[in-house]
């Protein structure tokens, strides 16, 4: 599988880039998966229902499954944090997965960055930022920089540097 990362501050418009961007490729008819860094203690389930009782009970993982979807959580408990390739073995496979975070994983990224959010880029010291989106100018920025709201061209950049 392909692999390629969607980096920025919190704000900067990461998940609102990737809601594009994902009808896009698909409309050429890619295959398309995400892989989304989320804080530590998040938690897709709710107390009191049955397949949280299960995982607070030990279970170390727990599907859940209707007839529309299915998700699979995995409980770390002792273990260490998933490396990209072990959680990346988990996906099934498709053209192209989008990585929005996990910027100490080891995939070419396009950085989102906005002057409004009032944080410096990462590009400066992140060599595998290979071109910011912005929705202005971006001060001493060597990489090439695409229009944020040019959903073509973020999108053609995304395809040429990860070769899907």
């Amino acid at each position: 599988m392909k692999i390629f990362g969607i980096a920025g501050r919190s704000g900067s418009g990461k998940t609102s880039l990737l809601g594009r961007l994902i009808p896009w490729m698909k409309g050429r008819g890619l295959t398309i998966s995400t892989v989304k860094q989320a804080q530590e203690a998040f938690d897709v389930d709710k107390p009191g229902k049955d397949s949280y009782q299960h995982r607070e009970a030990g279970a170390r993982e727990v599907m859940i499954a209707s007839a529309r979807r299915w998700a699979l959580m995995h409980e770390y408990r002792d273990q260490a944090e998933f490396t990209m390739d072990e959680l990346l073995a988990r996906m099934s496979p498709v053209d192209l997965v989008l990585v929005e975070g996990f910027r100490r994983w080891p995939h070419p990224r396009l950085e989102v960055w906005r002057h409004s959010v009032g944080k410096a880029p990462f590009f400066p010291e992140d060599p595998l930022v290979v071109a910011v989106a912005s929705d202005g100018p971006v001060p001493d920025c060597p990489l090439p920089l695409l229009d944020l709201a040019d959903i073509d061209a973020v999108g053609r950049l995304i395809l040429e540097r990860s070769g899907a």
